[in-house]
């Protein structure tokens, strides 16, 4: 928003100066004594000085707008920039997560593989739980 902000102030200084720099040129539109100078058709009688004046506003508006958009490109870049070290910090927890289940599934697999294996052990007693037998597992 600040960065469409800056652009819209910067280009109408631009306009209006181009505008004061070319309506006003030729023999007829020279300053001296009582001499007038015009902006899209707006005559304003005055001095070399209220020129002078009227230049100084309209480029300290143009450096506004440009200051309003290097703050806005420099926003946006700082917060592309935190997005992008979001999605690698995203990218190396996944790649550690998905690690951690694939060394627990071999766990799951090396634990049953053994325990499909023949051993000779005497069979064990199911227990009771209040009364009711409990489920194998």
């Amino acid at each position: 928003m600040i960065l469409v902000l800056g652009l819209i102030i910067l280009i109408a200084a631009v306009v209006v100066g181009l505008a004061g720099i070319f309506g006003n040129t030729g023999v007829g539109h020279e300053l001296g004594a009582g001499g007038d100078f015009s902006i899209f058709g707006f005559h304003a009688t005055g001095s070399t000085g209220s020129l002078f004046l009227t230049g100084i506003v309209v480029g300290a508006v143009a450096l506004l707008g440009l200051a309003l958009v290097i703050m806005g490109a420099r926003r946006s870049a700082r917060r592309s920039a935190q997005s992008r070290r979001g999605r690698r910090a995203s990218r190396r927890e996944a790649v550690v997560v998905d690690r951690e289940r694939d060394d627990l599934i071999q766990q799951r697999d090396d634990a049953r593989a053994e325990s499909s294996a023949p051993v000779a052990e005497a069979p064990r007693e199911r227990g009771r739980w209040f009364g009711h037998r409990a489920a194998h597992r």
